[in-house]
């Protein structure tokens, strides 16, 4: 087997034990959030949780030569998912300097 034929398989292998890896990652994520949205005794349908969390939204505006950051208002499932795993939502509006 040629060098570079080797390096192409071992790219190819990387590429999956990455994909395998990120795919593992992502349900042990999702069943542990599951786990404290249960034990918060919180009822939420994951594709609503997962639809609150996309649209979550920032956007940067410049008033009166100050920066400030902006955020869409959360959906209920997304605020559920915030509270269950202690992370704090982001301020509807911020200072940035």
């Amino acid at each position: 087997m040629h060098k570079t034929e080797e390096t192409a398989k071992e790219s190819r292998l990387n590429f999956m034990y990455s994909h395998l890896r990120t795919r593992a990652l992502a349900l042990l994520l999702k069943t542990e959030l599951e786990r404290r949205l249960k034990f918060a005794n919180l009822q939420c349908e994951w594709a609503q949780v997962i639809r609150g969390l996309e649209a979550l939204q920032q956007v940067e505006a410049t008033f009166q030569d100050k920066r400030f950051v902006l955020r869409s208002q959360l959906t209920s499932e997304a605020s559920a998912a915030l509270r269950a795993t202690g992370v704090a939502a982001p301020p509807t509006l911020r200072e940035v300097s």
